[in-house]
């Protein structure tokens, strides 16, 4: 059985700017967090310049406790040049933001037990550049025992 993985750290890069940089700077500590309207609470990610309800700029970035449901996921069976790799993007509903989703990958699970409303956890790979990615470990149910 192949368990669901990444692509090689070394092939993934991101850019930043001054709305995602708190984002990504807090994955090089190994957090997770998201922004929140600091006038009427409402997160909101992908991060962005203006709060979708009322439109203010004022953010305040919030620590997360890195658990999460699954909300969707797809099963990709190999690239060009990677034939053999197996990956699980997620989009995910993350606990302690309501009404947040983030887009991700989830690894070291059996592909074929991954369900909707699966529990996850936030895990972190270096990635190319300096960049540490956020990703997500499957729970008991999904996870095989090595």
């Amino acid at each position: 059985m192949t368990l669901s993985t990444t692509l090689p750290p070394e092939t993934i890069r991101i850019t930043t700017d001054s709305h995602t940089e708190p984002f990504w700077a807090a994955a090089r500590e190994r957090r997770l967090v998201a922004p929140r309207c600091a006038s009427c609470g409402t997160f909101r990610l992908p991060p962005s310049p203006f709060c979708p309800e009322c439109q203010s700029q004022e953010v305040d970035w919030v620590a997360l406790t890195g658990r999460a449901r699954l909300f969707s996921f797809s099963v990709v069976r190999g690239l060009p040049g990677l034939a053999e790799i197996v990956l699980v993007p997620v989009v995910l509903e993350l606990d302690g933001a309501p009404g947040v989703h983030l887009v991700s990958n989830l690894v070291g699970a059996d592909p074929e037990a991954v369900k909707i409303g699966d529990e996850v956890e936030v895990d972190f790979v270096d990635i190319a550049d300096g960049w540490v990615l956020p990703i997500f470990r499957a729970g008991p149910t999904t996870a095989v025992s090595e």
